[in-house]
């Protein structure tokens, strides 16, 4: 067998799972696995990471010197370079990146898990070819990430794009969120995340406690309570993604995340969006942004953090 070239690994940790892949120069997986996240001990987290990379190690031992990327569900200080904002609280205060330098013994890059996952597809899914695109995680949490001209955009203080935790934008003034973990109130987070949408169906059912795959059954089975919970989940998200169409005016919006897979998302938002920005009406509604579905989905993020690196020379 040939050795495979451009050998790259990834890392996708989320709220419930460490995803690991190893990525050849064509984009093939040589390798990838997930297991549970740790979500309560830190000791714990480095462990895990490190097993998982052991395993990526011995199954392709081509990799024992191929770069180390990282996507995590937060952010890094600039000053302290530790984390912060991360929906796996375990993480926040610590130097993630020595940490993970030292156990590994070599270097990594980190970067939050929805700038990975449009590094991901600008470079060979649904935003391949945009000049400048946004990358959109609704799940666990709410995540955002930037890319221009094909290549991740993280900003002066790395917080490019990172919209979950500006303060949802009603109109009316009133506080549409509820508490976040952050210590703020009215994030986005907390309005438009999947457990949100959760959230409100059971409340609008007196409880019934659905999951949301089940929500979407019974949306595309004609619920009236469900398809309304939803529609009103819809308008808000096109509202709140009106104020990055306000700033970066994206050629396409991607989205990622356990809501993405609701299909009337696509047909619906482009319209809802419109509805609220500067140049429209809701009348008239103009709109030329693309919103699609993530071409990789829950790999988007594992394959965007392997690409966090350069291919080495000759690959």
């Amino acid at each position: 067998m040939p050795e495979r070239q451009g050998l790259r690994i990834g890392f996708d940790v989320g709220g419930t799972k460490i995803a690991i892949c190893v990525l050849d120069a064509a984009g093939n997986y040589a390798f990838k696995t997930e297991t549970a996240t740790p979500r309560d001990s830190y000791p714990g987290f480095l462990e895990t990471a490190l097993s998982l990379l052991k395993a990526a190690r011995e199954a392709v031992p081509e990799a024992a010197t191929a770069s180390i990327g990282v996507g995590i569900p937060g952010e890094i200080d600039v000053v302290s370079n530790t984390v912060k904002n991360a929906n796996s609280t375990c993480l926040i205060g610590n130097n993630l990146e020595a940490d993970l330098t030292r156990i590994f013994g070599q270097p990594v890059r980190l970067a939050n898990d929805a700038q990975c996952l449009i590094a991901s597809e600008v470079h060979d899914g649904a935003a391949q070819g945009a000049t400048v695109a946004f990358g959109v995680i609704l799940g666990t949490g709410v995540g955002g990430g930037v890319a221009v001209n094909g290549e991740p955009w993280r900003g002066n203080n790395r917080l490019a794009g990172e919209w979950g935790h500006n303060p949802f934008p009603d109109r009316d003034g009133e506080v549409t969120g509820s508490p976040c973990y952050c210590g703020r109130n009215n994030c986005i987070e907390t309005v438009l995340s999947g457990p949100a949408l959760v959230a409100a169906y059971n409340d609008a059912t007196t409880g019934e406690h659905a999951q949301l795959p089940e929500i979407e059954i019974m949306v595309a089975q004609g619920d009236p309570v469900a398809r309304a919970v939803l529609s009103e989940y819809i308008d808000r998200l096109g509202l709140a993604l009106a104020t990055v169409v306000g700033v970066l005016d994206p050629e396409v919006i991607v989205i990622g995340g356990g809501v993405s897979s609701i299909q009337s998302l696509y047909r619906e938002l482009p319209d809802r969006v419109a509805a609220h920005m500067f140049h429209s009406s809701p009348t008239k509604p103009r709109f030329a942004t693309s919103i699609v579905k993530s071409k990789w989905g829950p790999d988007s993020g594992v394959r965007g953090a392997a690409r966090l690196w350069p291919l080495p020379r000759g690959a």
